[in-house]
């Protein structure tokens, strides 16, 4: 029996490898084509969609399989808004995601309700649930702008809260709409809207992070851990559904939930995007092209009468939305431009409002015909809309997005160059090679993408185990490095013992930050502190970061950072302070840091240019430290900024830190941080301040380091 089974001239084509074929080669061939003549692939695929679908060539039916996997798509596009938001700008910026809710969801509301009553002569309540209908929007375009690198920026920021908000209160009309119709509302339909709402997003957003912390802690595979995910998204969405609000919204939830589980410099990150980007997202955009009949419009005149208003009363709306925004915030003309760009694209929800209004009857006429709450020229006016917005999303999104992405790389370049960076991470054990590497992924600069080390040491009096053993670390470091699209260059030294073969490695390669692991089951041993004082703290112009990891660092809620006094006139400082404020921007955690005043006022300084979640606990003894590190809770992690003899801020105390660990913190996750203390010559750039008391150049130093 013959494995495919073709019949030349049945159409639809109904062979499941055939159709998956023909599917595949759509998502390949649409950007190869379209970028070449600077045309967004999302459109390619929607017109492709539209021409292969039932309304166009008819080779492919919109069955259950595109519909499913569709339905992922468009589930994905939310989850990865949610997941890639910056949780500590989102809540700054939360009054303005909500101002602009009210500007993108009154204004496009209030012209579709004047052309529904006013113009198109539909009565109160149907012209409700269509001025609802342009209120909301589809983040259709948001895989470009993430693409480009700017999902942090203000104004992408604003628009993904404002979404998750203005597609709630969009879907909160539909139910009410719905449900006077069908004559439901009264006190009891409000509490149990608002009991079952409340319900949702209390499991999701509080009992999630629980499941994930735990099942990430447990699960090492990489495949569980992927699909757990996907388990979170569906889950989250068919919780929505029972709460009585759209599945998309239970996926944004997730993506906020799992936000902090997931860093975006991980090896899971990348996965979760290159599978939504390449096949999920790609099949929703051809699901939503086969919906469109271009035939349609040609067979009525009130059609079309029909979808200009729509389309006035939607890319109208949104235009003069942005533009509110844009000048209540004084954002630029190119970030105005990409809310606009974002917010005009209609999908998703307005597809789900339509298609439950066209299938409620109102009433019958005398002759049987049925009378819809929303008619068949609304329902194919909103095929138009989806098809023209999601073309201006596409261009105006892509266009100006571009425009903000070259501004930042040539703000850039006109000011100091990014700082030379090359980490070195020690992995001469293979238990620990993975989670030094989760912490060097971490702790990188953004730019970053290859000058990252991985070093075995073997002594010179090498056996054939020893070597095998460093064959297979550095392997594990390359692949989790990969994984995150990082290039990890491996690197095997033979030398009379392991520091010895850093130390000239460092000098080899002008290392500026050692990354060394501590096996979990030993803590400090005596040989690990000898070698520590004597062997890897001897690169006086390097970082030096001691790591112990009791679980993923992307499981830590919360990092105790203590920094000990007169800290701030080293050297290193700046830059030490750098990778925790990088390991903070990149798994989400907090940041509690307990340090002198003058150190604490630099922080302050510093967190106006880079926020992340912190507070703040002013010292004037050490010992006020060590009680905060020694009450660490579960799922906590510490870091400690040290100092070797001879440094400003080396006291005493700071040589009992090891002991204090093995004592109060096995359990938990900690970083020692000895920032560098002399100044490389070979570097052209300086990493230092020279005058401690001049606070022109520390603000200088703050502004080069810390960018705005």
């Amino acid at each position: 029996m013959p494995l495919l089974n073709i019949h030349v001239g049945s159409l639809p084509i109904e062979d499941p490898v055939l159709k998956f074929l023909l599917e595949l080669i759509i998502i390949l061939g649409a950007p190869l084509l379209l970028n070449k003549i600077k045309v967004p692939h999302l459109l390619g695929l929607l017109i492709a969609g539209a021409l292969v679908g039932p309304n166009g060539l008819n080779l492919l039916s919109r069955d259950s399989s595109v519909v499913v996997t569709g339905t992922t798509g468009l589930l994905y596009i939310m989850f990865l808004a949610g997941l890639e938001i910056d949780m500590g700008d989102f809540r700054r910026n939360k009054w303005k995601s909500i101002t602009f809710t009210v500007y993108t969801f009154a204004v496009p509301f209030l012209l579709g309700l004047i052309g529904g009553y006013y113009i198109l002569h539909f009565s109160l309540l149907t012209s409700v649930l269509f001025a609802s209908l342009f209120s909301s929007h589809t983040l259709i375009s948001y895989p470009l702008v993430s693409k480009l690198g700017i999902a942090k920026n203000l104004s992408v920021n604003i628009t993904v809260g404002g979404t998750m908000l203005t597609d709630v209160l969009s879907l909160l009309v539909l139910a009410v709409v719905v449900g006077m119709t069908q004559g439901e509302v009264d006190s009891a339909f409000w509490l149990r809207l608002g009991l079952s709402v409340v319900a949702f997003s209390l499991v999701v957003l509080f009992v999630f992070p629980i499941i994930g912390r735990w099942f990430f802690k447990k699960v090492d595979d990489k495949i569980s851990q992927y699909i757990f995910v996907l388990v979170m998204i569906y889950l989250a969405a068919v919780l929505a559904e029972l709460a009585g609000i759209e599945a998309i919204i239970g996926a944004f939830f997730a993506g906020l939930a799992l936000n902090r589980l997931i860093p975006h410099t991980s090896a899971l990150m990348n996965r979760v995007e290159f599978v939504g980007n390449a096949i999920f997202i790609p099949f929703f955009l051809i699901s939503v092209g086969m919906l469109i009949d271009f035939t349609v419009f040609f067979r009525s005149l009130e059609t079309l009468g029909v979808a200009a208003v729509m389309l006035v009363a939607s890319i109208g709306g949104k235009y003069l939305a942005a533009v509110l925004t844009r000048k209540t915030f004084r954002l630029t003309k190119d970030e105005g431009t990409l809310i606009f760009g974002l917010s005009s694209a209609s999908a998703a929800a307005t597809l789900a409002a339509v298609m439950v209004g066209y299938n409620i009857i109102v009433s019958e006429t005398a002759t049987g015909e049925s009378v819809r709450l929303l008619s068949e020229h609304v329902l194919n006016g909103s095929i138009l809309l989806i098809l023209i917005s999601c073309t201006i999303s596409s261009f105006v999104s892509m266009s100006s997005a571009e425009r903000i992405a070259q501004v930042n790389k040539e703000a850039t370049a006109s000011g100091i160059n990014p700082e030379v960076e090359n980490i070195l991470m020690a992995v001469n054990y293979e238990e620990i090679v993975e989670k030094i590497v989760n912490l060097g992924l971490l702790i990188k600069a953004s730019h970053n993408d290859d000058r990252l080390f991985a070093l075995n040491v073997i002594n010179d009096e090498k056996n054939e185990s020893s070597v095998k053993n460093a064959e297979k670390t550095l392997h594990i470091a390359v692949d989790t490095g990969a994984a995150a699209d990082v290039k990890i260059q491996p690197l095997t030294r033979y030398d009379n013992d392991v520091a010895t073969g850093i130390s000239h490695v460092i000098k080899e390669q002008k290392i500026t930050d050692l990354v060394i692991g501590i096996q979990p089951d030993k803590g400090f041993t005596p040989s690990f502190v000898y070698n520590l004082a004597n062997g890897y703290l001897q690169n006086d112009n390097v970082n030096t970061l001691i790591y112990h990891a009791a679980q993923p660092i992307s499981t830590v809620k919360k990092y105790i950072v203590l920094i000990p006094p007169k800290a701030e006139k080293e050297p290193g400082f700046f830059q030490a302070l750098l990778r925790i404020w990088n390991i903070a921007k990149s798994s989400g955690a907090s940041m509690a840091f307990h340090a002198s005043e003058p150190v604490i006022s630099i922080i302050e300084r510093v967190v106006k240019r880079s926020g992340i979640e912190l507070s703040l606990h002013p010292i004037t003894k050490w010992r006020q430290a060590e009680l905060a590190a020694a009450e660490l809770a579960t799922d906590e992690g510490l870091i400690i900024f040290m100092a070797k003899r001879g440094m400003t801020s080396y006291f005493p105390q700071l040589s009992l830190i090891p002991e204090f660990l093995n004592q109060h913190a096995r359990e938990n996750n900690f970083l020692l941080v000895y920032p560098f203390s002399q100044e490389n010559p070979d570097e052209m750039e300086k990493r230092s301040v020279s005058n401690h008391d001049d606070f022109v150049e520390i603000g200088r130093m703050i502004g080069r380091i810390f960018p705005g």
